[in-house]
């Protein structure tokens, strides 16, 4: 395939997305980058963080068999000043009202309201969490590329599927394959002129990185969506959105997903209103395609 063709202008290239949002989400989004001392302390803040608020650094370090030069080590890599930083965050997220507690009738009704509860946490963590100048930037080289390769296997493949769908109904020339090898094949003979969008909960799925390390070689730009800071996956992407929900029950996934499919709402949005002739063109063929179907 030639490559001498001019391309546009490529993302910058930034392998850490800022950190922002709530610390809870910020600690558990950074959690499987962090040294073991380092995640013990952060486990201890999510446990219990208003009791946190009330302890000298000492007693932190103590309660996790730290160091205080291991708290104020922590505290720096989730992007805070210092240990006081850290109880005025947790102080002022204390403040916000809490949504109502689980009903302690049964273990059912704890499961259900829990589960719910990590849902709704999520989507209303989410806004302070994304950079709008980086989703723009992204809905703009989603809308002019030559062709979107949409890659997802595992949990992530059903997202990656309707963001296939929801950008082809816009006339984004959108491609959608969760079969690892025809994936890994497709990003591989993507030209400069195109894009890989990639979605991984963990970033660190082998079929996933092997798609986003073919089309980052083939020259395509490279964007991802994913749960977690620091991964592989973000390493290998021009620009990343992080995004995730509480993790609970072994299910981690569940509450991510309704939070990845939000993020998909907002790209496609971004990518309607900056073109809505040409989204209204596209929706009205889809439309006439789908009455063909209907009894």
């Amino acid at each position: 395939m030639d490559r001498s063709v001019t391309a546009r202008p490529a993302l910058d290239h930034r392998p850490e997305p800022k950190l922002a949002g709530p610390i809870s989400a910020r600690i558990r989004a950074l959690r499987p980058s962090l040294s073991p001392t380092a995640a013990r302390i952060g486990d201890a803040v999510l446990a219990a963080p208003a009791e946190i608020v009330s302890l000298t650094v000492t007693d932190l370090a103590d309660r996790t068999g730290t160091s205080v030069g291991s708290v104020v080590r922590f505290c720096q890599d989730i992007d805070l000043k210092g240990f006081h930083d850290l109880k005025l965050r947790l102080a002022a997220e204390s403040a916000t009202p809490a949504t109502a507690r689980p009903h302690t009738d049964s273990a059912p009704a704890n499961t259900i309201e829990t589960v719910l509860r990590s849902a709704v946490t999520g989507l209303e963590q989410l806004p302070a969490t994304l950079e709008h100048a980086t989703l723009l930037r992204i809905a703009r080289e989603l809308r002019r590329a030559a062709r979107v390769l949409v890659a997802g296997v595992g949990s992530s493949a059903p997202i990656a599927m309707d963001a296939g769908h929801r950008l082809r109904t816009l006339g984004v020339h959108t491609e959608v394959l969760t079969d690892p090898h025809q994936q890994h094949l497709a990003a591989r003979m993507l030209g400069t002129d195109c894009c890989c969008l990639a979605i991984s909960h963990t970033g660190q799925t082998q079929e996933t990185l092997t798609a986003l390390r073919a089309a980052r070689d083939a020259g395509a730009l490279t964007i991802g969506l994913t749960s977690y800071h620091r991964s592989p996956f973000t390493e290998l992407c021009n620009q990343a959105i992080v995004a995730g929900a509480t993790e609970l029950h072994g299910l981690e996934a569940t509450a991510s997903r309704l939070v990845h499919l939000a993020v998909i709402d907002v790209l496609v949005a971004l990518v309607t209103d900056l073109d809505p002739a040409a989204a209204a063109q596209a929706e009205q063929l889809y439309t006439d395609a789908v009455a063909a179907h209907r009894v």
